[in-house]
Order: structure tokens, then C-alpha cells, then sequence
């Protein structure tokens, strides 16, 4: 079937459930393997839904032809999927924690709890912090995010003031705390940074379930939300009307309001922006949340990969090789191919990546004209808009030959009529899906 008719109509929410598998799939079945003395050695770094996914479907497609190392300093992975509902009390932030057992029992991945720190392409080698040194024939980072610095935000004191909660974890924890702990009557200010950043209708959702959150917890107090993009990024139409029927006198939405910097004075957080004069206009916070313009992390930096723009990495979507070092992979947050950075779609690139991984150590073609119609992306998502309603965005991407680049299918965009209650169930399906197509 080819890809078109697969999409006639926009995905409904029910679509989500079975486009788990519409990556790649691994067209290899009756291929010769070449003789080795010994399995291809394929490092991993990052845990996420990237790495992992990564890890899991090499190993399995790969089979006893290579060996799989996922690098991963921390025991679990918290999912920033459904982690804004750590905010108002929906989801406990432990169950959002995934560790890797089932993938070192099920698929024969070696984990090594440490931190990847440089690689050196030609050698084939990937320094840790411990001092170790793994080889490698390809590697694949999936190594997330990392944040351009704020001014006023320089120390870890001030940072723990301030969370960006924007990876899930302890600080998702301390903003919940905040909210909890506010004043009825007091203020809460959250940012969203210039795009791309991770998650498009992220910091939207967020907004709602925090304004939700006041209107039921905190009848007194507002959210003001400074956007430093011109627009909604997402889903635009149902924000939108999210903000203006459900959240009215509660949620101050001000576009084109990037944060510059943030102070502390009396008491209170200020977080600055330009008023478009030459000066800045402060906006006063009991609670401040500032999520800081994303970059790629740390280790795509140091790495070499980092091309586009001083931010994102360059790759080959066919394959996801980086386009400025040979045998290193990049894939999730870090990769620069214009599709949304975003769970679902991280776990879509993985699987086109261990596709061409396993072919390349096999010297199968990753470029055959069947192969080229299969590498398909999809990035579903479900946004909550209340404490139990939701709605949901999706998006298929496939590769086109002629440009060498990932477009969107405009047959498969499609969005949410209208929230409801049935979308929230389908939601936590979705992620629960999700999670165990990754981490089991």
C-alpha cells in the first residue's frame, strides 16, 4: 500500500494508537550477512525515547551480527510525556520512571551507568567520565537538550528559585511545589522560548493545566504566559480558545515576549523583556518559570555533529549519520531535520536509524527505492486542556527522494475538533503504548 492512500484522512485519536509502528520498517528478511570475526560494536548514548528505542530495535534486528552498549548515567528515564501533569496532582512523577532491565534481559544490551563525555569518529572510540573508553563501529547519541544560559539565573540557588522543569525530574517536582505553596492571590509567570524547542504544544498544555490548576486550587491568582514567538506554535486554534473561554481574567497569553533576564527583588521574581523601544518591561511572579531557548545538549556540541545554526545537528534522514562526522547517528531532540523534537517522533527516528544501522554494518543498501518509501515519521501527542480533558495534534513525515529531505504529508495532519474527556483516556493509552514499545 503505498503511503498516500495509508493517509486519505487526517489520523483520529484512535489513529495514534496503531502508528507506533509506521517508522521504518526493517526490510531485510533473506539478505546475506556478511562473515565476521567478531559482532559489529554499536554504542548508544542517552536513555530516552530516542536511545532506547534505538538500543532495543539494533539488538533485535541486529541479532547475534552486533553487539549493543547503551550509555546512560542515570538508573531511569523520567518521561517529560504526561510530566506536566505532575503540576496539578494528575500523575505522580515516580510513575513517570522507566528503567532498563527489561532491555538488558530481553534484547542482550549491555548498560553502562556512566556519562559519555567525547568520541573520536575515527578511532572508534567514546570516552566516559569514569576514565573508560568504549569502542565502537557506530554510534548513535540521542543526548537530548541543553539551554542557553539566562542572566540572572547564574547560580544554583537562583536556578532552583526559577525552574525550567522543561527535562522531568527534580525540578518538575520543585515547580509542583511552588504551585502548591503559592498564595491564593499571587501570580504565576511562565515563559516559552523562540522555536524549535522540544515539544511544540508543550508550554501551551503546560499553561492550561497550571491555569486549571488555579482556577480549582487558587481562585484568586493568574498566569500570565510570555511567548517569544509571534504565535501559538501548536494547535493554535484550540489554545486559543482554551485561553479565552475556559481561562478568561486568569491567563494573560503576551506574544513576542522573550525573556531577557530575571532579577529578584522584595520578595518577588522579575522576569524582563523588551518593550520594543529599546527598554524593558518587568512582569512580577510569586512563582516564576522560564524555560530558556533550547539548543542541542551538551555532547552534540562537543562531539563535532552541531551544524545548523550553531544549535541542531545535521543529518541524513535516511539514515540519521551526522553530516559533519561520519559513523556517529544523531537522533531525538539533538537532530536538526525540521520535524517536531517530541517523544513520539523520537521513537519513530530510532527505529529508521537502527534500520540503517543494521544494513550499514551489513553492507545492505540503505538508499533502494523500496527503503526510501518506508522511512516514515510520525509525531502524534495529546495535549490535557483540564483536569480530565484533553486534545490531540498528529503529523506523518516521510522522506522525499528528490529533495533529500522529511516533509509532512498534508493528507495526515489533523487535530482535535474540540477537547473531551474521551481524548484524556485515549491519552494515557497512547502513552502508555508508548512507553513499553520503548523501555519493554
Amino acid at each position: 500500500m503505498k503511503f498516500e492512500t495509508m493517509f486519505e484522512q487526517p489520523l483520529n485519536r484512535r489513529g495514534f494508537l496503531g502508528a507506533l509502528g509506521s517508522a521504518a520498517v526493517l526490510a531485510s528478511a533473506g539478505l546475506p550477512r556478511p562473515a565476521r570475526a567478531a559482532a559489529a560494536r554499536i554504542v548508544v548514548v542517552g536513555g530516552g525515547f530516542g536511545g532506547a528505542t534505538a538500543a532495543k530495535y539494533i539488538a533485535l534486528w541486529g541479532g547475534a551480527g552486533v553487539s549493543v552498549t547503551l550509555v546512560e548515567p542515570n538508573a531511569r528515564h523520567v518521561s517529560c510525556i504526561l510530566s506536566n501533569l505532575v503540576l496539578n496532582d494528575r500523575v505522580k512523577l515516580a510513575g513517570l520512571g522507566f528503567g532498563y532491565d527489561l532491555l538488558k534481559q530481553r534484547y542482550g544490551i549491555e548498560v553502562v551507568a556512566d556519562r559519555a563525555m567525547a568520541a573520536d569518529a575515527v578511532a572508534g572510540k567514546l570516552d566516559l567520565a569514569s576514565g573508560i573508553a568504549l569502542d565502537f563501529d557506530r554510534l548513535v547519541i540521542a543526548p537530548g537538550i541543553g539551554f542557553d544560559p539566562v542572566p540572572g539565573l547564574d547560580t544554583p540557588e537562583q536556578k532552583n528559585l526559577v525552574p525550567h522543569a522543561w527535562v522531568a525530574g527534580p525540578q518538575t517536582q520543585a515547580l509542583r511545589d511552588q504551585l502548591n505553596a503559592i498564595r491564593d492571590g499571587g501570580t504565576v509567570v511562565m515563559s516559552i522560548p523562540k522555536a524549535p524547542y522540544r515539544c511544540p504544544p508543550g508550554p501551551y498544555e503546560r499553561a492550561c493545566v497550571i491555569a486549571d490548576f488555579l482556577k480549582r486550587r487558587k481562585p484568586r491568582s493568574k498566569l500570565v504566559v510570555l511567548d517569544a514567538n509571534a504565535d501559538v506554535q501548536a494547535e493554535p486554534i484550540m489554545f486559543h480558545r482554551a485561553f479565552a473561554t475556559l481561562y478568561p481574567g486568569r491567563l494573560e497569553y503576551v506574544p513576542n515576549a522573550e525573556v531577557r533576564r530575571v532579577s529578584f527583588e522584595a520578595g518577588r521574581k522579575l522576569a524582563w523583556v523588551s518593550d520594543g523601544i529599546g527598554g524593558e518591561t518587568s512582569w512580577a511572579a510569586d512563582v516564576l518559570n522560564v524555560i530558556p531557548r533550547n539548543t542541542a545538549a551538551r555532547l552534540a556540541h562537543d562531539t563535532g555533529v552541531v551544524n545548523l545554526n550553531g544549535r541542531w545537528a545535521g543529518v541524513d534522514p535516511l539514515t540519521y549519520e551526522s553530516t559533519a562526522v561520519p559513523r556517529i547517528h544523531v537522533i531525538g531532540d539533538a537532530q536538526g531535520t525540521g520535524m517536531p523534537k517530541a517523544g513520539h517522533i523520537a521513537n519513530s527516528e530510532a527505529k529508521i536509524c537502527a534500520d540503517a544501522v543494521v544494513r550499514m554494518i551489513n553492507g545492505w543498501p540503505v538508499d533502494d527505492a523500496v527503503r526510501m518509501q518506508s522511512v516514515v515519521a510520525n509525531s502524534a501527542c495529546f495535549s490535557p486542556i483540564t483536569y480530565d480533558t484533553a486534545s490531540w495534534l498528529n503529523a506523518v513525515f516521510a522522506y522525499d527522494p528528490a529533495t533529500r529531505l522529511m516533509k509532512r504529508v498534508d493528507a495526515s495532519f489533523g487535530e482535535a475538533p474540540a477537547r473531551s474527556k474521551e481524548n484524556y483516556e485515549q491519552m494515557m493509552k497512547w502513552a502508555a503504548r508508548l512507553f513499553d514499545d520503548t523501555f519493554a
